[in-house]
Protein backbone atom coordinates (compact mmCIF):
# COMPACT_ATOMS: atom_id res chain seq x y z
CA UNK A 1 0.00 0.00 0.00
CA UNK A 2 1.19 3.50 -0.82
CA UNK A 3 1.98 5.08 2.53
CA UNK A 4 0.40 8.30 3.72
CA UNK A 5 3.86 9.80 4.08
CA UNK A 6 4.78 8.94 0.49
CA UNK A 7 1.53 10.43 -0.79
CA UNK A 8 2.02 13.58 1.28
CA UNK A 9 5.48 13.99 -0.23
CA UNK A 10 4.05 13.52 -3.72
CA UNK A 11 1.27 16.07 -3.12
CA UNK A 12 3.88 18.67 -2.23
CA UNK A 13 6.38 17.74 -4.95
CA UNK A 14 3.73 17.79 -7.70
CA UNK A 15 2.15 20.96 -6.27
CA UNK A 16 -1.17 19.22 -5.86
CA UNK A 17 -1.06 20.69 -2.36
CA UNK A 18 1.15 23.18 -0.58
CA UNK A 19 1.72 26.30 -2.70
CA UNK A 20 -0.31 25.60 -5.86
CA UNK A 21 -0.51 27.13 -9.32
CA UNK A 22 -3.95 28.60 -8.63
CA UNK A 23 -3.34 32.19 -7.60
CA UNK A 24 -4.80 34.06 -4.67
CA UNK A 25 -6.25 36.54 -7.16
CA UNK A 26 -8.15 33.74 -8.94
CA UNK A 27 -9.50 32.36 -5.69
CA UNK A 28 -10.65 35.72 -4.34
CA UNK A 29 -12.34 36.52 -7.65
CA UNK A 30 -14.28 33.25 -7.42
CA UNK A 31 -15.35 34.07 -3.86
CA UNK A 32 -16.62 37.48 -5.00
CA UNK A 33 -18.55 35.91 -7.87
CA UNK A 34 -20.04 33.23 -5.62
CA UNK A 35 -21.10 35.78 -3.01
CA UNK A 36 -22.75 37.79 -5.80
CA UNK A 37 -24.70 34.72 -6.99
CA UNK A 38 -22.90 34.49 -10.33
CA UNK A 39 -23.80 31.15 -12.01
CA UNK A 40 -20.21 30.78 -13.21
CA UNK A 41 -19.14 30.31 -9.60
CA UNK A 42 -22.22 28.56 -8.22
CA UNK A 43 -21.66 25.47 -10.43
CA UNK A 44 -25.33 24.51 -10.15
CA UNK A 45 -25.52 24.94 -6.38
CA UNK A 46 -28.36 26.94 -4.83
CA UNK A 47 -26.65 27.88 -1.58
CA UNK A 48 -28.27 28.93 1.64
CA UNK A 49 -28.23 32.69 2.38
CA UNK A 50 -25.32 34.24 4.22
CA UNK A 51 -22.32 33.28 2.11
CA UNK A 52 -20.51 36.59 1.83
CA UNK A 53 -16.87 36.94 0.86
CA UNK A 54 -15.71 36.88 4.48
CA UNK A 55 -17.69 33.72 5.25
CA UNK A 56 -16.36 32.03 2.13
CA UNK A 57 -12.78 32.93 2.98
CA UNK A 58 -13.14 31.41 6.45
CA UNK A 59 -14.76 28.29 5.00
CA UNK A 60 -11.97 27.84 2.46
CA UNK A 61 -9.36 28.35 5.16
CA UNK A 62 -11.04 25.60 7.17
CA UNK A 63 -11.61 23.16 4.30
CA UNK A 64 -8.51 23.81 2.16
CA UNK A 65 -5.98 25.61 4.34
CA UNK A 66 -5.85 28.87 2.37
CA UNK A 67 -4.95 31.98 4.30
CA UNK A 68 -7.88 33.47 6.21
CA UNK A 69 -6.28 36.91 6.07
CA UNK A 70 -8.31 39.16 3.73
CA UNK A 71 -5.23 41.36 3.33
CA UNK A 72 -3.44 38.47 1.59
CA UNK A 73 -4.45 39.26 -1.99
CA UNK A 74 -1.68 37.99 -4.29
CA UNK A 75 0.71 35.14 -4.95
CA UNK A 76 0.14 31.39 -5.10
CA UNK A 77 -2.71 30.01 -3.06
CA UNK A 78 -2.17 27.30 -0.48
CA UNK A 79 -3.69 23.87 0.15
CA UNK A 80 -2.87 22.07 3.38
CA UNK A 81 -1.80 18.51 2.44
CA UNK A 82 -3.21 17.19 5.72
CA UNK A 83 -6.66 18.37 4.68
CA UNK A 84 -6.19 16.73 1.28
CA UNK A 85 -5.20 13.45 2.91
CA UNK A 86 -8.15 13.52 5.31
CA UNK A 87 -10.55 14.14 2.42
CA UNK A 88 -8.96 11.36 0.35
CA UNK A 89 -9.56 8.94 3.22
CA UNK A 90 -13.23 9.92 3.28
CA UNK A 91 -13.37 9.63 -0.52
CA UNK A 92 -11.91 6.12 -0.36
CA UNK A 93 -14.40 5.11 2.32
CA UNK A 94 -17.28 6.21 0.09
CA UNK A 95 -15.78 4.32 -2.87
CA UNK A 96 -15.52 1.19 -0.77
CA UNK A 97 -19.14 1.52 0.36
CA UNK A 98 -20.28 1.93 -3.25
CA UNK A 99 -18.36 -1.18 -4.27
CA UNK A 100 -19.67 -3.24 -1.36
CA UNK A 101 -23.28 -2.31 -2.20
CA UNK A 102 -22.68 -2.52 -5.98
CA UNK A 103 -24.20 0.91 -6.43
CA UNK A 104 -24.86 2.38 -9.87
CA UNK A 105 -22.33 5.20 -10.37
CA UNK A 106 -22.09 8.17 -12.74
CA UNK A 107 -18.76 9.84 -13.53
CA UNK A 108 -18.29 13.24 -15.13
CA UNK A 109 -15.56 15.85 -15.45
CA UNK A 110 -15.18 19.44 -16.53
CA UNK A 111 -11.40 18.88 -16.64
CA UNK A 112 -11.02 16.11 -19.25
CA UNK A 113 -7.49 17.11 -20.23
CA UNK A 114 -6.24 16.67 -16.67
CA UNK A 115 -8.60 14.38 -14.77
CA UNK A 116 -10.03 11.93 -17.30
CA UNK A 117 -7.51 9.20 -16.48
CA UNK A 118 -8.09 9.64 -12.74
CA UNK A 119 -11.85 9.16 -13.01
CA UNK A 120 -11.60 6.46 -15.69
CA UNK A 121 -9.37 4.36 -13.42
CA UNK A 122 -11.91 4.63 -10.60
CA UNK A 123 -14.72 3.77 -13.02
CA UNK A 124 -12.86 0.67 -14.16
CA UNK A 125 -12.25 -0.44 -10.57
CA UNK A 126 -15.87 0.06 -9.51
CA UNK A 127 -17.07 -1.76 -12.63
CA UNK A 128 -14.80 -4.68 -11.80
CA UNK A 129 -16.30 -4.69 -8.29
CA UNK A 130 -19.79 -5.11 -9.74
CA UNK A 131 -21.03 -1.52 -9.94
CA UNK A 132 -22.90 -0.36 -13.03
CA UNK A 133 -21.08 2.63 -14.53
CA UNK A 134 -23.84 4.65 -16.16
CA UNK A 135 -23.53 6.43 -19.53
CA UNK A 136 -26.89 8.15 -20.13
CA UNK A 137 -27.80 10.67 -22.84
CA UNK A 138 -24.68 10.04 -24.92
CA UNK A 139 -24.67 12.41 -27.89
CA UNK A 140 -27.15 14.82 -26.30
CA UNK A 141 -26.67 18.44 -27.32
CA UNK A 142 -26.15 20.96 -24.54
CA UNK A 143 -25.96 24.75 -24.78
CA UNK A 144 -23.02 25.63 -22.53
CA UNK A 145 -22.01 29.14 -21.49
CA UNK A 146 -18.38 29.84 -22.41
CA UNK A 147 -16.22 32.96 -22.40
CA UNK A 148 -17.15 33.31 -26.07
CA UNK A 149 -20.89 33.16 -25.33
CA UNK A 150 -23.29 30.22 -25.38
CA UNK A 151 -21.97 27.35 -27.52
CA UNK A 152 -23.56 24.00 -28.32
CA UNK A 153 -21.63 20.97 -27.07
CA UNK A 154 -22.26 17.22 -27.17
CA UNK A 155 -22.29 14.92 -24.17
CA UNK A 156 -19.90 12.01 -24.66
CA UNK A 157 -18.38 9.23 -22.56
CA UNK A 158 -14.77 8.09 -22.61
CA UNK A 159 -13.97 4.94 -20.62
CA UNK A 160 -17.11 5.49 -18.57
CA UNK A 161 -16.49 9.18 -17.82
CA UNK A 162 -18.76 11.91 -19.15
CA UNK A 163 -17.39 15.05 -20.78
CA UNK A 164 -18.57 17.61 -23.28
CA UNK A 165 -17.01 18.66 -26.58
CA UNK A 166 -17.88 20.93 -29.45
CA UNK A 167 -19.72 18.99 -32.21
CA UNK A 168 -17.29 17.78 -34.84
CA UNK A 169 -14.24 18.81 -32.81
CA UNK A 170 -13.27 15.17 -32.20
CA UNK A 171 -14.83 11.80 -33.06
CA UNK A 172 -17.04 10.30 -30.31
CA UNK A 173 -14.92 8.46 -27.78
CA UNK A 174 -11.85 10.68 -28.22
CA UNK A 175 -10.01 11.25 -24.98
CA UNK A 176 -10.28 15.03 -25.11
CA UNK A 177 -13.05 17.47 -24.40
CA UNK A 178 -13.92 20.97 -23.26
CA UNK A 179 -13.23 22.56 -19.92
CA UNK A 180 -16.56 23.50 -18.33
CA UNK A 181 -18.09 24.49 -15.01
CA UNK A 182 -21.65 23.93 -16.23
CA UNK A 183 -24.14 21.80 -14.25
CA UNK A 184 -26.25 21.26 -17.38
CA UNK A 185 -24.50 18.01 -18.43
CA UNK A 186 -25.30 16.23 -15.15
CA UNK A 187 -28.86 17.55 -15.17
CA UNK A 188 -29.42 16.20 -18.68
CA UNK A 189 -27.79 12.87 -17.79
CA UNK A 190 -29.95 12.47 -14.67
CA UNK A 191 -33.09 13.50 -16.54
CA UNK A 192 -32.40 10.85 -19.18
CA UNK A 193 -32.02 8.21 -16.48
CA UNK A 194 -35.19 9.33 -14.71
CA UNK A 195 -37.15 9.02 -17.96
CA UNK A 196 -35.64 5.66 -18.90
CA UNK A 197 -35.82 2.17 -17.50
CA UNK A 198 -32.28 2.00 -16.17
CA UNK A 199 -31.15 2.58 -12.57
CA UNK A 200 -30.52 6.02 -11.13
CA UNK A 201 -27.02 6.64 -9.77
CA UNK A 202 -26.53 6.28 -6.06
CA UNK A 203 -23.23 8.11 -6.38
CA UNK A 204 -21.87 10.77 -8.74
CA UNK A 205 -18.09 11.23 -8.89
CA UNK A 206 -16.63 14.25 -10.59
CA UNK A 207 -15.86 17.94 -10.29
CA UNK A 208 -17.29 21.39 -10.99
CA UNK A 209 -20.91 21.28 -12.18
CA UNK A 210 -21.02 17.49 -12.07
CA UNK A 211 -20.60 17.24 -8.32
CA UNK A 212 -22.48 20.44 -7.38
CA UNK A 213 -25.28 19.84 -9.87
CA UNK A 214 -25.79 16.29 -8.64
CA UNK A 215 -25.62 17.29 -4.99
CA UNK A 216 -28.17 20.04 -5.53
CA UNK A 217 -30.56 17.43 -6.95
CA UNK A 218 -30.12 15.19 -3.91
CA UNK A 219 -27.73 12.63 -5.40
CA UNK A 220 -24.76 11.59 -3.27
CA UNK A 221 -21.72 13.26 -4.82
CA UNK A 222 -17.97 13.28 -4.19
CA UNK A 223 -15.15 14.94 -6.07
CA UNK A 224 -12.04 17.06 -6.38
CA UNK A 225 -11.99 20.84 -6.06
CA UNK A 226 -9.40 23.61 -6.26
CA UNK A 227 -9.12 26.72 -4.11
CA UNK A 228 -11.08 28.70 -6.70
CA UNK A 229 -14.05 26.28 -6.56
CA UNK A 230 -15.83 27.47 -3.40
CA UNK A 231 -19.18 26.00 -4.50
CA UNK A 232 -17.97 22.43 -3.94
CA UNK A 233 -16.89 23.21 -0.37
CA UNK A 234 -20.06 25.18 0.35
CA UNK A 235 -21.99 22.15 -0.91
CA UNK A 236 -20.05 19.96 1.48
CA UNK A 237 -20.63 22.38 4.39
CA UNK A 238 -24.37 22.40 3.65
CA UNK A 239 -24.56 18.61 3.34
CA UNK A 240 -25.22 18.52 -0.42
CA UNK A 241 -21.76 17.22 -1.35
CA UNK A 242 -20.55 14.18 0.58
CA UNK A 243 -16.80 14.65 0.10
CA UNK A 244 -14.80 17.53 -1.40
CA UNK A 245 -11.08 16.85 -1.82
CA UNK A 246 -8.96 20.04 -1.86
CA UNK A 247 -6.36 19.64 -4.58
CA UNK A 248 -5.00 21.56 -7.56
CA UNK A 249 -7.15 20.33 -10.45
CA UNK A 250 -4.90 21.57 -13.26
CA UNK A 251 -1.58 19.73 -12.97
CA UNK A 252 -0.30 17.06 -15.36
CA UNK A 253 -2.61 14.06 -15.72
CA UNK A 254 0.03 11.56 -14.59
CA UNK A 255 0.53 13.41 -11.31
CA UNK A 256 -2.86 12.10 -10.15
CA UNK A 257 -1.81 8.46 -10.48
CA UNK A 258 -0.52 8.12 -6.90
CA UNK A 259 -3.90 9.47 -5.71
CA UNK A 260 -5.59 6.74 -7.74
CA UNK A 261 -3.39 4.07 -6.21
CA UNK A 262 -3.97 5.40 -2.69
CA UNK A 263 -7.75 5.48 -3.14
CA UNK A 264 -7.94 2.00 -4.64
CA UNK A 265 -5.71 0.62 -1.89
CA UNK A 266 -7.75 2.13 0.92
CA UNK A 267 -11.06 1.15 -0.69
CA UNK A 268 -9.78 -2.42 -1.31
CA UNK A 269 -10.63 -2.11 -4.99
CA UNK A 270 -8.92 -3.92 -7.87
CA UNK A 271 -6.34 -2.12 -9.98
CA UNK A 272 -4.07 -0.52 -7.37
CA UNK A 273 -1.20 -2.81 -8.33
CA UNK A 274 -1.24 -1.42 -11.86
CA UNK A 275 -0.01 2.00 -10.72
CA UNK A 276 3.66 2.56 -9.93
Amino acid sequence: MLSTGALRAHLLAARLAGPVATTREESLRSYRLFAAGDPRALLGLDPEPGWGERELLHLMADRCGVSADPAHVSGPDLIDPERTLAALRAFAERLGAAAAAREPVLFGTGHPHRLLEFYASLARALSAAGCVVLTPAQGARIDVATRFGVRTHCLDYVRGVALVRAPGARPPGSATGAHTHSPLPVRIALEALAEGAGPLPQLVIGDHGWVCGAGQLGVDAIGLADTDDPAVFVGEAEGRVAVAVPVDDGVRADYYRPLTRYLLDRASLPGAQEWP
